[in-house]
């Protein structure tokens, strides 16, 4: 009620501004509501899986590893290329089936890490997470050149990570795995900046949820991999 006479004072551009910032924080809400969800279905997957040894037999000690290990790209390059000329409905199942797959794919942490030091990992990438989103957020900084700086060490992330298959260095893993921590760290602060960006662009609302569920893929994925990248440091190996 105080809400609605306060604007009785408000001047035309004032009650625009008021609005939007409304329906901007019920925007960042469902991004993030979904990507919580993500989150959620993949590590229910991943633990479930986790504690069955026959279903980590079938899909680690057979071939199905490299569907199990390969179906979440596949997945997600059909969802980018796609999501135009799709329903928002289809759009949610396609994000929850990537979450799913995930969840596959991230049960065989299990076999190599120890579930606490998983967990211990869990809640400091969550922290790590809500800091630098919430930076993202709220920054004045236009963080666009970043952004393109780091989509190019993205891209030398990958090639140095696909050498080092052959390698088998350790110092190469290592700095490989210092390099990640720092190149996503600085993509979930630009991703949510960039997010927040699209809402001014004035999706209606069928484009607007779509535009939600992509946002939330992409913090899903800076999420993923900032979490595999500190487990490498924070992660208590299980003995052989």
């Amino acid at each position: 009620m105080a809400f609605g006479s306060d604007r009785k004072y408000m001047t035309p551009a004032q009650a625009e501004a008021a609005q939007i910032d409304v329906g901007l924080r019920q925007y960042m809400l469902k991004v993030y509501n979904y990507m919580a969800s993500g989150l959620a279905l993949t590590g229910i997957v991943a633990l479930l899986v986790s504690m069955s040894p026959q279903a980590m037999m079938t899909l680690f000690g057979t071939p199905l590893k490299w569907v199990v290990i390969f179906a979440p790209v596949v997945v997600v390059m059909v969802f980018a290329a796609k999501i135009g000329s799709m329903r928002a409905s289809t759009a949610q199942g396609v994000f929850w089936l990537y979450a799913g797959l995930m969840g596959l794919s991230l049960s065989s942490i299990f076999l190599a890490y120890t579930g606490v030091s998983i967990t211990r990992t869990f809640f400091v990438t969550a922290a790590a997470f809500a800091g630098l989103s919430l930076y993202g957020y709220t920054t004045k900084r236009n963080l666009s050149g970043l952004g393109s700086f780091l989509v190019m060490g993205l891209w030398g992330l990958i090639i140095a990570s696909v050498i080092n298959i052959f390698l088998a260095s350790s110092a190469l893993q290592f700095v490989v795995s210092c390099a990640g921590v720092l190149i996503f760290a600085g993509l979930t602060a630009w991703d949510t900046q960039s997010i927040k960006q699209m809402y001014y662009e004035n999706y209606s609302e069928e484009d607007g949820t779509k535009v939600a569920i992509l946002g939330a893929l992409n913090l899903y994925m800076d999420f993923i991999n900032l979490f595999m990248f500190l487990l490498q440091f924070l992660g208590d190996r299980r003995s052989e």
